[in-house]
């Protein structure tokens, strides 16, 4: 009778803990290693469905680390977040090469200021932070730790739960591989991520005086008037953009400088060892930076030339140069 009756209580635990709720409480609470804020996590998933699967993956001998969270559905739309994060220097240096293909110049947002890290043009977030626990590498760099962040396309990612969520993860992340970095802080209010589908925001360049481009404010663009810039900088990112762009969609003049940091960047401003021209380097926290400007769209556009290119470019290097307390700046081409 005693064994019969602790049957049935097996039962209904098995039941209970079987319950879609239940489980989708579960596995918020253990998903992980434990990180994941509930609240926020409810509000990332797709409404009206359950979350089914969870998956850790750690290897701090091998400095990399992942997880991730799914709900019920078919193919790549159960994704509700995935994070994979790595201290090795050739894996990041693959994460961002496929990030920035080609010339570099691949689209971008920018995160709340004060995260490091940008928004890659599929939405999701990367995060660079340095380790101060992990020392320096064979070349004498601070060993650093990427981590990026994966939010499902049915996922709420333009929500204040979004950065929520991805903090979370990248701190968790810096953790378990033994980082020592200081943990990030949650943006406050209702900062939310950029939409990635839509075209970046524009102002005046006559108002971008006191914002991240505001060098283009001051460096006498011809006709400046008609021009507007998308700031698309951060200056805590390893990589930022300044957009300038005038006319319509009919006939439309466009000016990209942007700016990458880490010796991984060499890579975006040379072909077959050899650097474009109208790029500019420098030496920033021990390692290279990159600056180049993209003006395809403005050729022939009166007073934006190669000469009036470089001046700017010039100015956007300069500006960039003194925000990260860099030294040794030199222009190519």
């Amino acid at each position: 009778m005693k064994a019969a009756a602790t049957a049935v209580a097996v039962l209904a635990l098995s039941g209970w803990i079987a319950a879609p709720y239940v489980k989708d409480w579960w596995l918020v609470r253990t998903a992980c290693d434990g990180a994941l804020p509930t609240g926020a996590v409810r509000q990332l998933a797709a409404p009206g469905g359950h979350l089914t699967k969870a998956d850790t993956a750690s290897h701090e001998r091998l400095g990399d680390y992942g997880c991730s969270l799914r709900f019920e559905g078919h193919g790549d739309n159960t994704l509700v977040v995935r994070v994979n994060a790595y201290t090795r220097r050739d894996d990041q240096d693959s994460e961002f090469l496929s990030t920035f293909p080609q010339e570099g110049f691949a689209a971008q947002r920018p995160l709340a200021e004060g995260l490091p890290g940008f928004m890659d043009d599929f939405g999701d977030l990367h995060f660079l932070l340095r380790c101060p626990d992990l020392g320096k590498d064979a070349e004498g760099r601070q060993r650093k730790l990427l981590a990026s962040v994966f939010l499902g396309r049915n996922s709420a990612y333009t929500t204040h739960a979004a950065y929520e969520t991805a903090v979370a993860l990248v701190n968790s992340a810096s953790d378990r591989l033994g980082c020592g970095a200081g943990p990030l802080a949650v943006p406050k209010g209702d900062v939310t991520p950029p939409d990635s589908g839509e075209r970046p925001p524009t102002i005046p360049l006559s108002r971008a005086g006191d914002t991240a481009c505001g060098w283009a404010a001051r460096a006498q663009v011809p006709q400046a008037a008609r021009w507007s810039v998308a700031v698309l900088m951060n200056n805590a990112a390893p990589t930022g953009r300044c957009d300038l762009s005038a006319g319509s969609d009919a006939s439309w003049t466009e000016m990209r400088f942007a700016a990458w940091y880490g010796d991984w960047s060499n890579r975006v401003v040379s072909y077959d060892g050899v650097r474009r021209p109208l790029t500019a380097t420098a030496r920033c926290a021990g390692e290279a930076a990159n600056f180049a400007v993209d003006a395809d769209a403005a050729r022939g556009t009166p007073g934006v030339g190669k000469a009036e290119q470089r001046r700017l470019l010039k100015a956007f290097a300069e500006d960039q140069v003194e925000r990260r307390g860099c030294s040794g700046l030199r222009l190519t081409g």
